[in-house]
């Protein structure tokens, strides 16, 4: 047999002299490692494209959106998108000032008027529930509407106290106008340049909050306020919103273990974790953030899936043995076993404690699971991870294979405020102790404030090498309006009335108005220890979500979203507590 035919590389002296036969098993053998490329590259598309799916559907199923931007001409792969863009923007401009406008006439009515109206509007729902079996249109159950307690509150008395609230209501309304000037339909504003980034609405959290301030007013007398017109209305729609979205969520959780993907694609229902987690292992500070939603899903929508998906991650944990009784951050959601033994009440792993306590809250304290879980994580971090300084800090250090690193970060300073939270349910000789711990931590983090020249707080600061409170390491030095620090200060003041917290608040405030604050909005910095800030120009959604609204209350009456009625999710966006009565107990999943 002529070697040519075994080896179809072989070289020949030139073409003429390669038979035939040999000629056409090269060609096939090229065109099978070409096509095996091809489709390497096509699967591959599959699992790492940050929409894969649009990217199938457009080249096999022809879908409608890559036909409407072919039928633009030969240029429309940048224009068509960006058309797309600007259609969308328009849109959603249109139906904001729609919006708008009709509420304004509404308001435009007698009082008595409007009241009529929702009684009208609520009977003819109930009229509806009734006649498809309880539930609505929408297959939702009918929710009979209560006047929500404490989403106004009174005036503070004192008028310095007055004076400061208001100063940052004016940094609400200038961070938020600068945002809908420079930034509409951007998930951020970058307030030095003055334009959008990152066009993803489900990151602009403070867009219900300009549609209450846009409709409401202070005017209405009688029983039915102006807030309760905006609750009535506006809950419905949310309300089908969040459900809708909560569905599209659900395919996360399809995993061996029912541990949830960190990264899902809506369309196709496909999940993945970060590629840098520990092997593709979930977070905890993700998977253990979503129980106080999930059950407030639940109790909207009358199905017992989304309390059962946060549930079962309960379970998985539970099985688990736990490093000293520590929750590591990794958690691999196929095998369901510990990834890199990495533990943080910081990034990676905070949140999940806080909602371990807070679900207790928010089921009117019934969750008892809830609350031994977090306790008794409370008490391992206190064991393995609460440090004092020499000069005596407290601070909670990080965990990683069994070896302590001597670091606290930003995010880790709103465990004072979790702490004082949770002080009251603990049992009574720990209940002092508690509030110690949490005012301690709090002392911690105002330090970190007042070592910088700007008086901001770090990203991260250290205790070791001589240094306390102080960051070390230059990609720890930055700023980015976060509201850890000033969240703690809010659950100090609420708990003790020690105005040293209100005093620390407004430090924060003088300094956000000095060095953050720009002719576009407020701006994170890049060095607080540098005289002069060097602004990274972005306004962070947080700093609205969480900064300000902290601060607000800060000086604001403890009637203002009253703790026996309230509970502030991670983002700190509020969520009504589940009243227990005989028949419904919201956190027993069948």
């Amino acid at each position: 047999m002529p070697v040519a035919t075994l080896l179809p590389f072989t070289a020949t002296p030139n073409r003429k002299s390669a038979s035939p036969t040999s000629f056409r098993l090269t060609e096939k053998f090229i065109l099978l490692l070409v096509f095996s490329a091809f489709i390497t590259l096509c699967f591959g598309a599959i699992f790492f494209l940050p929409d894969s799916s649009k990217l199938l559907s457009g080249v096999f199923f022809h879908s409608s959106a890559v036909e409407t931007n072919t039928r633009t001409g030969p240029d429309s792969s940048d224009s068509g998108s960006a058309g797309n863009d600007e259609r969308v923007l328009a849109k959603i401009r249109k139906d904001h000032e729609k919006a708008l406008i009709e509420a304004k006439d509404t308001l435009q009515k007698r009082p008595d008027e409007i009241k009529q109206d929702i009684i009208n509007a609520k009977e003819k729902v109930a009229k509806e529930s009734v006649g498809q079996g309880g539930k609505d249109v929408n297959n939702l159950p009918f929710v009979e509407y209560q006047r929500p307690p404490g989403t106004t509150g009174h005036e503070p008395l004192d008028p310095e106290t007055r004076e400061r609230r208001a100063k940052v209501k004016e940094m609400m309304k200038h961070a938020w106008d600068s945002y809908r000037r420079y930034a509409w339909g951007s998930n951020e504003l970058r307030p030095v340049s003055k334009q959008g980034h990152s066009s993803n609405l489900f990151g602009d959290q403070c867009l219900l909050s300009k549609v209450g301030q846009e409709y409401v007013i202070p005017s209405l007398q009688g029983e039915m306020s102006s807030n309760e017109v905006l609750w009535f209305f506006l809950s419905q729609v949310f309300r089908r919103k969040a459900v809708e979205l909560g569905e599209k969520l659900l395919p996360a959780f399809k995993t061996p273990t029912g541990i949830p993907w960190a990264l899902l694609n809506l369309k196709s229902g496909i999940g993945r974790n970060w590629p840098w987690a520990s092997g593709g292992s979930s977070i905890l500070a993700e998977y253990g953030t979503l129980h106080l939603e999930f059950m407030h899903l639940s109790k909207l929508s009358g199905n017992p899936d989304f309390a059962q998906k946060v549930m079962n991650i309960r379970k998985v944990l539970n099985r688990l043995d736990k490093p000293q009784g520590l929750y590591p951050n990794y958690l691999n959601p196929n095998s369901g076993q510990w990834g890199q033994h990495h533990v943080s009440v910081g990034g990676l792993g905070d949140s999940f404690y806080e909602y371990l306590l807070k679900a207790w809250l928010m089921s009117d304290k019934t969750d008892e699971e809830g609350k031994k879980m977090y306790y008794e994580a409370l008490q391992a971090i206190e064991t393995n991870l609460m440090r004092k300084s020499s000069s005596g800090l407290t601070y909670i250090a990080e965990w990683k294979g069994g070896l302590l690193e001597h670091k606290m970060g930003h995010l880790t300073c709103f465990a004072g405020g979790m702490i004082a939270l949770g002080a009251d349910g603990a049992p009574s000789d720990k209940t002092g102790h508690q509030m110690e711990q949490a005012a301690e931590i709090a002392r911690t983090c105002h330090e970190s404030y007042a070592r910088t020249a700007l008086k901001l707080g770090p990203e991260a600061f250290r205790f070791d090498g001589g240094v306390e409170a102080i960051a070390t390491r230059q990609n720890e030095k930055y700023f980015i309006l976060r509201p850890e620090v000033i969240e703690t200060y809010m659950y100090m003041w609420r708990f003790t009335h020690d105005p040293k917290y209100r005093e620390w608040g407004w430090e924060a405030i003088q300094a956000l108005e000095q060095h953050c604050k720009v002719e576009g909005g407020y701006s994170g910095i890049r060095d607080v220890y540098a005289s002069t800030p060097n602004h990274d120009d972005v306004q962070q959604s947080f700093y609205l979500a969480e900064t300000l609204k902290y601060l607000y209350l800060l000086f604001s009456d403890d009637d203002h979203l009253p703790f026996d009625h309230w509970v502030f999710n991670t983002e700190a966006h509020p969520l009504p507590v589940i009243k227990k009565d005989k028949t419904d107990r919201p956190n027993e999943v069948e």
